[in-house]
């Protein structure tokens, strides 16, 4: 795969996506930044993992939690390769991630921009800054060579 994005953090989660595909799981990777450093990198396993809520940004939440021995993530940054589901969105608020970047939009199944979007609830406790697009094509060509070749 062509990575275009010149942002390595993205370069990073889009290669994580690409190892979810090649397990066979929906293509998408996710990374924790924390002082410039990625801390915590994950892609979605619930197939493997037998577990639904084992999308890559809740991987990656769940290990920066444990890199950083807390359960706020006050001073980190998500990337992420797909728009975020409501679980996701849900614990990026509890996680209090103060910035959210993520590649390809999702219409259906995005809680962002899309659907229930979450952050912009009045019962929202937390909202991100939200960036999005970045590494879209990429994101995107994979997302959809994954599901081209299910059908």
């Amino acid at each position: 795969m062509d990575i275009g994005t010149p942002d390595p953090f993205m370069q990073r989660a889009l290669v994580l996506a690409k190892r979810a595909a090649e397990a066979g799981e929906v293509p998408v990777g996710a990374v924790i930044v924390h002082r410039g450093e990625i801390i915590a990198e994950a892609h979605n396993s619930p197939r493997a993992d037998a577990d639904p809520t084992a999308h890559a940004e809740i991987g990656a939440i769940r290990r920066a939690a444990r890199a950083l021995g807390r359960e706020r993530l006050i001073d980190c940054d998500l990337w992420v390769t797909l728009e975020p589901c409501a679980m996701c969105a849900g614990a990026i608020v509890h996680s209090r991630i103060p910035r959210l970047y993520y590649g390809a939009s999702d219409p259906k199944g995005g809680a962002v921009e899309h659907g229930a979007r979450i952050f912009e609830q009045p019962q929202c406790l937390h909202r991100p800054e939200v960036y999005s697009g970045i590494g879209e094509d990429d994101a995107a060509r994979l997302l959809r060579a994954f599901f081209r070749e299910r059908r």
